[in-house]
């Protein structure tokens, strides 16, 4: 995760950062990515007033942790289809003991304090009249991080045991494994295809439009913060958002363009739509890639189970999917500076980035695609496993 993250930051420029600060940047994006809580603040003494604040995660740095920490713990448990509780409990907490020390490592690193530099406009004039030197920094909030970081260890080591074909469960836990694990496994799958996607549309624009640093920083930090809400834009779903002052989301040029606006802006296929009709080519996208992962559920399910069973497991477990993509990929970032009452007197100090889903929206219609490609998929995986007994028939 440090490398993910150290790469991504260098490409977006973050080595010429000053007074060392670069690790320290890198240990913030780490903790950001695992849930930890990092403090924007700022001072610029008693004639001015400063307000920042962030709530993102870069979630390529999010997914490359959990596929790691996944395989690290499924790995001596491999070959094996039965485990106690008691040894699953011993591998987690071996886990979660270094990955405790790793976090309280990461919070104490993950603070920095830079000065801001007023130009020489009206803001500049009145800071050196008045010897006002503004700063803006930030700070892991160690309690909050260590929490938080353990939270999401838990979820992937409970995910990994979810989704992965070969790991053991308990015995008692066993009845779960046919409804449960397939679905999982298939929305995993169906969330790893949407990132393929993703990264070739992202390294044929780096190859022919240049600037390939900046296509490479989203890639290392942001890709899924990309094309996840994409793929739910896709099945029809909206998001409210907005980019003003010199700040911009790690997003494509179209998206940008629509959400610099004066006002909060609507993100779906018709404002999309506005500015470049292949945007529509997102519906058949997501109904090739819910095809296939409804195919992929139904395969893996036990033969001879009803298609609208099928069709039920697939809307809840698309469901609960749409559900952590509008949870994770919802960003809020804001800084602003105020000096004796005039704030950003051309010096372009202040900003604001918003993206937020319409939850109720998306997860209706996460469960109208689920029923419906949960029963076509369940229907040609019926087809395809009678047309492989056919020969021996």
């Amino acid at each position: 995760m440090g490398a993910m993250a150290a790469l991504g930051l260098w490409a977006a420029g973050a080595a010429r950062l000053p007074g060392n600060a670069f690790p320290r940047v890198v240990a913030a994006t780490v903790v950001t990515a695992v849930g930890g809580s990092v403090d924007l603040s700022g001072d610029a003494g008693p004639l001015a007033r400063t307000h920042a604040g962030i709530t993102a995660m870069p979630l390529s740095v999010t997914l490359v942790g959990t596929l790691v920490v996944a395989a690290c713990f499924l790995r001596p448990l491999r070959h094996r289809a039965v485990a106690g509780a008691r040894e699953l409990a011993g591998w987690a907490a071996r886990i979660a003991a270094l990955w405790l020390l790793v976090l309280i490592g990461l919070a104490l690193v993950a603070r920095q304090t830079f000065a801001v530099d007023l130009g020489n406009g009206v803001l500049g004039a009145i800071g050196g009249l008045f010897g006002a030197a503004p700063e803006v920094g930030f700070a892991a909030r160690v309690p909050l991080t260590v929490l938080f970081g353990l939270l999401w260890l838990a979820g992937v080591l409970v995910l990994a045991l979810l989704v992965a074909p070969g790991a053991p469960l308990p015995a008692r836990l066993l009845r779960w494994r046919e409804p449960v694990r397939p679905a999982a496994y298939a929305m995993v799958v169906l969330l790893l295809a949407c990132v393929v996607v993703g990264l070739v549309v992202a390294l044929v624009t780096a190859a022919t439009r240049g600037r390939p640093a900046d296509h490479f920083a989203v890639i290392l930090l942001g890709l899924p913060n990309v094309v996840w809400p994409m793929f739910t834009i896709g099945l029809g779903a909206t998001w409210n958002g907005r980019v003003d002052g010199p700040f911009g989301l790690p997003m494509p040029r179209l998206l940008d363009e629509v959400l610099r606006t004066p006002d909060v802006s609507t993100l779906n296929l018709g404002t999309l739509a506005e500015h470049d009709g292949r945007v529509w080519w997102l519906v058949v996208v997501d109904a090739v890639l819910l095809l296939g992962a409804a195919f992929l559920m139904a395969a893996r399910s036990p033969a001879g189970t009803p298609a609208w069973r099928h069709a039920v497991r697939m809307a809840v477990a698309l469901l609960l999917t749409v559900l952590a993509v509008c949870a994770v990929g919802r960003i809020s970032a804001h800084y602003g500076l105020s000096l004796l009452g005039i704030g950003d007197v051309g010096g372009g100090l202040s900003g604001e980035v918003l993206l937020r889903p319409r939850f109720w929206g998306a997860l209706g219609l996460a469960v109208l695609w689920g029923l419906v490609t949960g029963f076509l998929g369940a229907l040609a995986a019926s087809r395809s496993r009678r047309r492989a007994v056919r020969p021996w028939a």
